[in-house]
């Protein structure tokens, strides 16, 4: 169509020239389909609206801080109300000890909280803090699993030197004798274990934790003094009101924050047991917009919106609802479509399709009918959402199966994911 994402176009080119390589970090498109848009104008709700004005169901909430949905009027009100208060103070104002004492009141194992910006922040604190308890160098980590975008934790190495990543071992998720061994090597100088409430790796199946393999990560560190690391920036208060591994019987000693902690405003934490307090008060960490009071503001009332609606009951429903009518739809076009992870944190990936072929054509003519999924990361349901929202998205799913089967003997190879199919992730 003529003139069709023309403004996003537009903007690209001017982004090529004054950003480099117009777009980072995970939110470029560069690995999506070539349709997608790379420009968003607003959002309310459950939905977005691209720089050329088109409407999309997004399931992708902002890689994960939308919880309660876009423009959440509650959440915004408190923010604005701070806001014109005051917000970045030559020091924090009273909202940080009681967002403090509101995370230790609702996560079982924390006693303290400290707050910054990122999940990378908090996630670097956590090593940090790690480190500083045990006065060891090493961290034991699962392969393939993301805990942000500083030099030690990097998926892109770029620019990173062999000892910013040196004192690390990894194994694999789930496997107790991998992890054990991990931990062998590790030997007298282990100062963390870093686990993900589940296995939510880019490119392959999500898994659930197994809970020999989380109760044996916990038996480890209580045994080597090592500390228990769970990075819920992802997955927090999308599986549980509390720490996600509680649900296995597992408290971490310290556990990293983020995305949704206030709808979409900036802020994170990391959160800690008495047992690393004299550490994490030991460190130099701080952030010019760490402190930010209107964040913190609306962290208040997303919290209240955690402890005191179904939101989380409704999301796993519609998850639910979801997953089946995929289920059932996939099958009847004759498509392997395997659903993975959490159904609030769904992942689709389609069977015999290496490079991702069958996924890009699937999700670009998803994003045809108006909704917006991701063809190889995990997903995430928003409080806003509703049954007529899922009952939309599996009508586009309906006619997106069927335009796949027309075109599934035709499609050329994904060139931008050959790394997959050549073995390279």
């Amino acid at each position: 169509m003529a003139g069709a994402n023309s403004r996003d176009r537009q903007l690209r080119e001017r982004a090529q020239a004054v950003i480099p390589g117009g777009m980072y970090g995970h939110q470029s498109v560069g690995l999506l389909p070539d349709d997608y848009p790379q420009f968003f104008e607003r959002g309310e709700g459950a939905h977005i609206w691209d720089a050329d004005g088109k409407r999309y169901l997004d399931f992708m909430c902002a890689y994960g801080p939308n919880l309660f949905g876009y423009a959440n009027p509650e959440i915004d009100a408190a923010y604005v109300r701070q806001l014109g208060a005051g917000d970045t103070l030559t020091g924090p104002t009273g909202l940080m000890v009681e967002l403090a004492e509101a995370l230790v009141g609702m996560v079982s194992h924390a006693d303290w909280a400290m707050f910054c910006k990122n999940g990378t922040d908090a996630t670097s604190m956590a090593l940090v803090v790690s480190r500083a308890h045990t006065k060891r160098k090493t961290v034991v980590r699962a392969k393939g699993a993301y805990h942000g975008a500083a030099a030690w934790c990097t998926p892109r190495p770029a620019g990173v030197i062999e000892t910013d990543r040196s004192h690390q071992i990894f194994y694999d998720y789930n496997d107790v004798g991998s992890l054990e061994a991990a931990v062998a090597q590790a030997g007298d100088d282990l100062a963390c274990i870093f686990a993900a409430p589940f296995k939510h790796d880019a490119f392959i199946d999500q898994a659930e934790p197994d809970p020999a393999y989380a109760r044996r990560a916990r038996e480890l560190c209580d045994a080597t003094g090592a500390l228990l690391v769970v990075d819920e920036v992802r997955a927090g208060f999308r599986l549980t009101r509390d720490c996600s591994w509680t649900k296995l019987g597992v408290q971490p000693d310290l556990s990293s924050w983020g995305k949704c902690l206030a709808n979409g405003h900036g802020l994170s934490a990391l959160l800690g047991n008495d047992k690393a307090r004299q550490a994490a008060a030991s460190i130099y960490v701080t952030g010019s917009f760490w402190y930010q009071a209107a964040p913190m503001a609306a962290a208040l009332e997303t919290l209240r919106l955690i402890r005191d609606t179904d939101y989380l009951e409704r999301i796993t429903a519609l998850g639910e609802r979801l997953r089946g009518g995929l289920a059932e739809r996939a099958k009847a076009a004759g498509f392997g479509l395997r659903q993975s992870g959490p159904v609030t944190m769904p992942l689709f990936l389609f069977d015999d399709d290496a490079d991702l072929r069958k996924g890009f054509c699937f999700a670009s003519e998803m994003l045809a009918r108006g909704v917006y999924i991701h063809p190889w990361h995990n997903m995430f349901l928003c409080a806003a959402m509703t049954e007529a929202d899922i009952d939309e998205a599996l009508a586009a799913a309906e006619g997106a199966f069927a335009a796949l089967k027309t075109q599934v003997r035709d499609l050329a190879p994904v060139e931008k994911l050959a790394f997959l199919s050549a073995g390279a992730r």
